[in-house]
């Protein structure tokens, strides 16, 4: 007889017994907060149709990037594990085989941030008592099956049981937005993010067919770089209108650097002729950036930016399934010298506000800390991707606060697209974080009648506050 799968109620403390003890008062006061989700990628579509969530496989494993990456890295063919191929190739089709792919290689997990949110959603959430393996993948995908067809496990009901206040998603410039306002209409606080990279970022292959959409979601002809401008403005609008209060912007470096006017108008029309080189492209990309900060001081949607990553690394991998199946991997950045022009001109603005997030964290206390620590526009994102992990997290606090202080930090957001694992990544966050004040406190470095209002900052109120939502 197996023994039964637990939850150590301690885990992410510290096993030092008085530090220990202040963690665990700290996170009886944050434990069952609301949770506030900034950012995240769980298409609008999955609350608004509310759908059964379909079956273990296709719910946990297929579209999971931080799964299918490791499982990739030991020798399991992505075919096998059910994603869909570029050229319609043939790929697993039978969710249980899928899922038994999973269970045999579940091991793998020890000891990552991906073991941990599984393990806490399987037991919390799906009432599951065994540890997943190849003896008992079957009647596991059974059990799951079971839940997963019970109304009590749709979207909206999840929503509810998941304890969720707002829930952002992450939508491309052109989207209708008509769930949105749906799922608004039916008592969901659902907001969008506006997403331009696709129509401003001239390095990706998709851009000419996105300005082409552009001018027809927003009614405006994209004819000149004008009209390219005033599109845009047209689609933030939009958003707004639709309850967005942020805007998301990829990028690979961080230069944010204004053309001048003339050069812009210029470069575009070199871009819409196909006379544009590699020069250009950049050039325009890095502009457009800065743009979108001009915007959101006017308009006062937070900017946010990810820096550091190099998309699609693996070449083969992009040509066979596309964007975004866990090919990404972190380069170093810079920041401090990348972002002066822009906060010369915005960087003490009041309407401006700009969270900044990295995959390079070398540069959390060098840089980004003590840029943060000055500018009143700068906030900084949680840990991000490779780092949104207990250690990752208990770095990022190491190397920010004592130079940019918590309240220049934006709190946590989860940004993932397994809905399911929402609760368990904020879970995460809020007991390092109450243990990382703990730590704090048992050294004399923060008062302990303090720390209970600085954990509920950590676990609520900055991500409130720095997105401004209501």
């Amino acid at each position: 007889m197996p023994t039964r799968w637990t939850l150590d109620p301690d885990r992410c403390f510290d096993p030092d017994p008085r530090q220990r003890d202040v963690a665990r008062s700290l996170f009886d006061g944050v434990r069952d907060l609301p949770l506030v989700c900034p950012h995240g990628h769980v298409p609008p579509a999955l609350l608004a149709d509310d759908a059964p969530l379909g079956d273990p496989a296709t719910l946990l494993v297929v579209p999971d990037h931080y799964v299918v990456r490791m499982l990739y890295s030991q020798g399991v063919a992505m075919e096998d594990l059910g994603l869909p191929r570029r050229d319609g190739g043939a790929s697993e089709s039978d969710p249980r085989a899928i899922w038994r792919r999973f269970c045999e290689h579940y091991h793998l997990f020890a000891g990552t941030p991906t073991g941990v949110w599984l393990k806490q959603e399987l037991i919390e959430l799906f009432d599951v008592e065994e540890r997943p393996s190849a003896e008992n993948a079957d009647a596991l995908f059974d059990h799951l099956a079971d839940r997963l067809a019970d109304p009590a496990y749709r979207p909206r009901a999840l929503f509810e049981r998941l304890g969720v206040e707002v829930l952002c998603t992450t939508d491309a410039a052109t989207d209708p937005l008509a769930l949105h306002v749906q799922l608004q209409q039916d008592g969901f606080m659902v907001r969008p993010t506006f997403r331009p990279d696709a129509v401003i970022d001239p390095t990706r292959d998709d851009w000419e067919a996105s300005i082409e959409l552009l001018a027809e979601r927003s009614g405006v002809a994209v004819d000149d770089y004008d009209g390219f401008v005033q599109a845009l403005q047209a689609r933030r609008t939009a958003f707004r209108e639709a309850g967005a209060t942020a805007t998301d912007h990829g990028a690979f470096a961080a230069d944010v650097r204004w053309l001048e006017p003339d050069t812009a108008a210029a470069t575009f029309d070199r871009l819409r002729s196909g006379r544009a080189d590699a020069l250009d492209r950049g050039r325009f990309a890095s502009h457009m950036l800065a743009e979108m900060a001009r915007m959101s001081a006017d308009d006062g949607l937070v900017m946010q930016l990810h820096v550091g990553s190099l998309r699609d690394h693996h070449q083969a991998v992009f040509e066979r399934f596309g964007r975004d199946v866990g090919g990404d991997i972190p380069v170093a950045a810079e920041w401090t010298r990348a972002l002066r022009p822009l906060l010369k001109r915005l960087g003490a603005d009041p309407g401006f506000r700009l969270v900044l997030f990295t995959l390079d964290e070398s540069t959390y206390g060098r840089e980004l800390a003590p840029l943060a620590g000055h500018y009143p526009a700068l906030r900084l994102g949680a840990p991000w991707w490779f780092f949104d992990s207990v250690l990752g997290m208990e770095r990022y606090l190491d190397a920010t606060v004592e130079t940019a202080g918590i309240y220049n930090l934006a709190g946590f957001n989860d940004d993932t697209r397994a809905y399911p694992s929402i609760r368990a990544r904020h879970d995460v966050w809020r007991r390092v974080s109450c243990n990382w004040l703990a730590g704090r406190v048992v050294r004399g470095l923060i008062d302990e009648d303090v720390a209970p209002t600085l954990a509920k900052a950590l676990a609520y109120d900055l991500a409130k506050s720095t997105y401004r939502l209501p």
